[in-house]
């Protein structure tokens, strides 16, 4: 198989399915911002302590079936995924919970940084809202599963966590928002 097809030279790709539309569809931009989510979070796996990398990389398994969502057109269509559900969203929920137990309560808004693994994290949290803004924009005028959304929202949440979670096992301090110092 060869990775180059041509039949994109003109500025179209296909959909699962078939279906073909512009590189600037708003389903291309949503599942386009996925993946650059995932391999945001491919790097952040590499800071990763050994115990938490299968965590980050069952999230990247997921991702892909998010992207797969989004590249289908219709909910009717045979897919050869697993959709997320709501246990996947759970999973999230329980890993956000560990965290917020791991580390200490929060009594400031965090400027983004403290780390280097941190401030990627961070980075990847603000890819991950504007997957779910894009994906939110398609759901107005396309089908979007609602559990998708519900999914970007909250792996949002967990990445914010994840964040922090670097800075304290670095041993490094949060950076305080303080307004008008």
């Amino acid at each position: 198989m060869k990775i180059y097809t041509k039949t994109g030279d003109e500025g179209n790709t296909s959909l699962i399915g078939g279906y073909r539309v512009s590189k600037s569809d708003l389903r291309i931009e949503s599942y386009g911002t996925v993946d650059e989510l995932n391999s945001w979070l491919g790097l952040i796996a590499e800071y990763a302590p050994k115990n938490h990398v299968d965590e980050i990389l069952g999230i990247q398994q997921q991702l892909f079936s998010v992207g797969a969502q989004l590249a289908s057109k219709s909910s009717e269509q045979k897919r050869p995924f697993r959709p997320i559900s709501e246990s996947d969203i759970s999973q999230l929920e329980r890993y956000i919970d560990f965290y917020e137990e791991l580390l200490p309560k929060m009594t400031h808004f965090i400027l983004p940084g403290g780390s280097k693994a941190a401030a990627q994290t961070h980075i990847a949290r603000c890819v991950c809202r504007r997957a779910e803004r894009v994906s939110v924009q398609l759901s107005r005028v396309d089908f979007v599963d609602k559990l998708l959304l519900v999914y970007l929202n909250r792996l949002s949440d967990y990445l914010f966590c994840l964040a922090r979670a670097f800075t304290f096992w670095e041993k490094k301090d949060e950076i305080k928002w303080i307004p008008n110092p």
